[in-house]
């Protein structure tokens, strides 16, 4: 192993943020360095992921296929095989830098690394953070992985086959000390929207993207301004990935939502402190492994109503926010009116949500299980 240290490869393609490098960045941070190198590749020279990771060793890979790549896109084979003229390089790279385990950390990076690891005789870390359908984790992953991680139960594939059989289940890290002074952001907001003291606020936060539902919450909101005697405001706050989803989101939104009710706030850093600001977090997302903003919510004591699917049962229940038929906005909308009605029900839930949250979600717990992966695929 290179300098006595374990050397961890983190390639990361395209130029967006997602939840996935959050979480990444959130177990690199912790992790000692004094015991391992950490090596960053990313395919553009300062830009929002190399950024993202300033301070960690970079291989900045320019001829990269980034632009092959989209989220929330199925990554079939035709496409997979436009990362074959790169693999000679990716392999160089490894052995070169004296690798000693590749950890792919998206379904971009699985794609384009996995059998470079394996040509280059690298031990691979697959980290699954997406729905357990995609080809990858039920027919690639198999195969190559030496060790599969995946941040939620419902992420596995039912049937399970090579290395699947020995998966292990680690939810993301999070800042469960964090803490954010409620009143203020929440005063900041008001006064940046303009916008009555008693307006509920209602937030979304990540990526404008189908399988996120964006165009839900946007159903979500209007309903609960037909139902609720207080005004409520909707605030996307995040990005979309491509022109059309944005432009739809934009026309929707002067078509439908009258008065500012829906409003599109952009990506905004810390989350956190907006997450905070909001009185609830409404997640109409199908098929989420598990959203780091459901979590983040509990821990800054926003309540939470999400679809009934993917991870999502997985995090929260009756005690730590409510779970609605996945697809229906007057449900979701009937919640969220009901909860900010009730007080002593609002408060409980908040309480019990932060709670479980710090003791399931720490990224001390997080650490600790990713280290023994790693001590078990180098020993």
């Amino acid at each position: 192993m290179s300098e006595n240290r374990i050397t961890i490869c983190c390639p990361l393609l395209g130029d967006s943020l997602g939840g996935s490098h959050v979480s990444l960045k959130g177990l690199l941070d912790q992790l000692p360095a004094d015991k391992y190198r950490i090596l960053i590749v990313c395919d553009k020279a300062d830009g929002v992921v190399s950024r993202f990771f300033e301070g960690y060793e970079q291989i900045i890979d320019a001829a990269a296929p980034a632009g092959k790549f989209k989220q929330d896109r199925k990554f079939g084979l035709l496409r997979a095989l436009r990362v074959l003229p790169a693999l000679p390089r990716y392999v160089r790279i490894l052995r070169e830098e004296g690798v000693d385990i590749v950890h792919t950390n998206d379904g971009q990076s699985h794609a384009a690394w996995s059998l470079a690891a394996k040509l280059a005789g690298k031990t691979l870390l697959w980290h699954h953070r997406s729905d357990p359908e995609v080809r990858g984790i039920r027919l690639v992953a198999p195969l190559l992985a030496d060790k599969i991680v995946a941040v939620s139960n419902f992420a596995l594939p039912v049937r399970r086959w090579g290395a699947l059989r020995d998966a292990s289940v680690i939810h993301s890290p999070f800042e469960v000390d964090r803490v954010v002074d409620r009143p203020t952001m929440r005063a900041k907001l008001v006064e940046e929207l303009g916008c009555d003291e008693d307006a509920i606020l209602c937030g979304y936060f990540g990526l404008f993207i189908d399988r996120k539902r964006p165009q839900a919450f946007i159903d979500a909101v209007l309903e609960c301004n037909r139902i609720s005697q207080r005004p409520v405001i909707g605030l996307l706050f995040g990005e979309a990935p491509d022109d059309r989803m944005m432009a739809d989101l934009e026309a929707r939104i002067a078509r439908d939502a009258a008065d500012g009710q829906v409003r599109l706030m952009g990506y905004r850093s810390p989350g956190l402190d907006w997450i905070a600001a909001c009185d609830l977090l409404l997640v109409p997302a199908v098929g989420e492994p598990l959203g780091r903003t459901l979590v983040e919510a509990m821990l800054v004591e926003t309540p939470v109503i999400a679809a009934r699917s993917g991870g999502n049962p997985e995090a929260l229940d009756p005690n730590y926010g409510i779970l609605v038929p996945p697809g229906d906005a007057k449900a979701m909308a009937r919640a969220a009116i009901d909860l900010m009605t009730d007080d002593p029900r609002r408060s409980a839930m908040i309480r019990d949500a932060k709670q479980t949250s710090i003791t399931r979600f720490s990224s001390e717990r997080h650490v600790s299980q990713v280290e023994a992966v790693y001590a078990e695929l180098v020993k």
